[in-house]
């Protein structure tokens, strides 16, 4: 009798377990697409990246160097904004 007391509330607990359930965007860019949008403008290496609440913030260096921070709309994909230090 013990030994099919285990196999059953094993049974039990996975039948009653909730599935795991994958993170949904609702739609927003990822941001490794923001990160291709602001490599697009020119962006080469990037030193911080922040989901802001209504923009991707992306700053980091340019080919050259110089600084720049790029902001993405994460609901069109259109690059809003870009800075570039001189």
């Amino acid at each position: 009798m013990n030994k099919y007391i285990l196999p059953a509330v094993a049974s039990i607990a996975l039948g009653i377990a909730t599935p795991a359930l994958a993170y949904d965007s609702g739609g927003l860019l990822s941001m490794q697409d923001a990160l291709d949008l602001a490599s697009d403008v020119g962006l080469v290496t990037v030193s911080h990246t922040e989901f802001a609440g209504d923009e991707w913030q992306i700053e980091g260096r340019d080919l050259s160097g110089r600084y720049m921070e790029v902001d993405v709309d994460p609901r069109s994909g259109e690059v809003i904004n870009v800075d570039r230090g001189w």
